[in-house]
């Protein structure tokens, strides 16, 4: 007879778990509530949502997130496989059909006989029962107290926002260009509406004083916003260049007719079909009549049809640094495992990679073997050293970077930054491969 095991959350990570542990060969049963009880933000009923962008970032191997993609196919990952399947163009980014990904998830899942779907919202569960958690950064309110109880210790939280989507036909075609940022990759893919100063000073003025909504985070005493994920109007107050560096900044884009433009907003394919484009950056928590009013100063927008506007929530996370060992484990009970989002980590890719090592661990210690992670070496072990050994008092969520991963002894002096970075990936790939040969 098969060894049960239970997954709470069929999202990204919850799907990666449920998926390897079916591998495995144990009984999975998946508990997933948002066909019963769905969170503000979810709109679709397939597992794996992407809400907030379609895009999973950098494919270059010199960016750590590209390294961190290359590391997941290594480990036989579901949503890499999802992800390659539903790709649109995005230039050097890994950007998909979000219906596509999302169906060829569930399907997957959902035909697999060692894995029982059972939609419900989950309150409690029987402990008994080795458990993962991979409920996300939206957990309902009564699994939150429950996970509050078991932990004993005090709720964290970030607020994370969307950002809007329209109709590519109500674009005009006219005012912006295609190009890729330092017209990286063989096709050009994004869409690009120039700025001079004047047209950039007025939006900034319109946006800095634009009216937010809170939603249904009213009440909050405090607005922690994660850095990694901040509404475009809270970005834009912090100065007015501020913008200029991060989602507007016109660096490595010109016209086609070779002249430099003072901002610049890029916006992206969001499905297979070539009909939607998401704002990229443009993460929000305006009202929405003011996000069309706003939005439609940005030239080429003037007349844009918005099929999504953007959105804002809050993100649940635990002390993984006080609470987690290194495989993803909980140190008061080690019948439980925690993964996704809601152990620190931010990010799709990220995400998804701690429900591939939690299962490892996961399957590894049920028959008696030493937990093992990644080293930190690599990408993926990298995240999980961080959220294992960041301070426990101030802890904030983390992307993938360079910044959090082993330097190569004295690497630091050589001057050529790509030639670094492909050494990096080099050694990651090598120790990745280090460690699949070990489980």
């Amino acid at each position: 007879m098969k060894t049960k095991v239970q997954v709470i959350g069929a999202g990204l990570a919850g799907c990666e778990i449920s998926h390897y542990l079916a591998q495995k060969g144990y009984f999975v049963t998946l508990f997933e509530s948002k066909n019963v009880k769905p969170n503000p933000v979810q709109v679709s009923k397939t597992f794996a949502e992407l809400v907030c962008s379609n895009s999973l970032r950098s494919n270059e191997i010199t960016n750590a997130v590209g390294t961190l993609k290359a590391e997941m196919r290594l480990l036989g990952s579901l949503v890499i496989e999802a992800a390659e399947f539903a790709q649109v163009p995005a230039g050097a980014s890994l950007a998909v059909d979000r219906v596509k990904f999302s169906d060829y998830i569930t399907t997957k899942i959902k035909n697999n006989p060692s894995i029982e779907v059972v939609e419900k919202e989950v309150v409690d569960f029987d402990a008994s029962i080795p458990t993962i958690i991979a409920t996300g950064p939206l957990t309902t309110p009564d699994f939150q107290t429950k996970i509050q109880t078991l932990l004993g210790t005090d709720d964290f939280y970030f607020f994370d926002a969307v950002a809007p989507i329209v109709k590519k036909e109500s674009i005009d075609m006219n005012k912006v260009f295609r190009k890729n940022r330092y017209e990286k990759g063989e096709t050009s893919d994004y869409l690009n509406c120039p700025m001079n100063k004047d047209e950039y000073t007025k939006f900034y003025q319109e946006l800095i004083h634009g009216e937010v909504a809170i939603s249904h985070l009213a009440g909050e005493a405090e607005l922690k916003y994660f850095e990694g994920c901040m509404p475009v109007e809270a970005m834009a107050k912090r100065g007015e260049q501020t913008l200029l560096f991060g989602p507007m900044k016109p660096k490595g884009l010109r016209n086609l007719d070779g002249a430099n433009n003072y901002a610049v907003v890029q916006l992206r394919q969001d499905d297979a079909k070539d009909s939607l484009y998401n704002l990229v950056g443009f993460q929000t928590n305006l009202k929405w009549p003011e996000q069309k009013r706003i939005f439609q100063l940005i030239p080429g927008l003037e007349n844009a049809e918005f099929v999504r506007y953007g959105v804002m929530h809050k993100n649940n996370f635990i002390n993984s640094p006080k609470l987690l060992n290194l495989g993803l484990q909980l140190k008061t009970n080690p019948n439980i495992f925690f993964a996704g989002q809601i152990t620190g980590v931010e990010g799709y890719v990220e995400s998804s990679v701690t429900g591939i090592i939690s299962a490892i661990n996961l399957d590894r210690w049920l028959k008696g073997l030493e937990l093992l992670t990644p080293p930190s070496t690599t990408v993926t072990g990298a995240l999980i050293h961080y959220i294992n050994n960041a301070s426990n008092t101030d802890f904030q969520p983390m992307k993938a970077n360079w910044g959090i991963v082993d330097d190569i002894p004295d690497l630091n002096k050589r001057e050529n930054k790509v030639l670094k970075k492909t050494l990096l990936h080099e050694r990651a790939i090598e120790d990745l491969q280090k460690y699949l040969n070990k489980i």
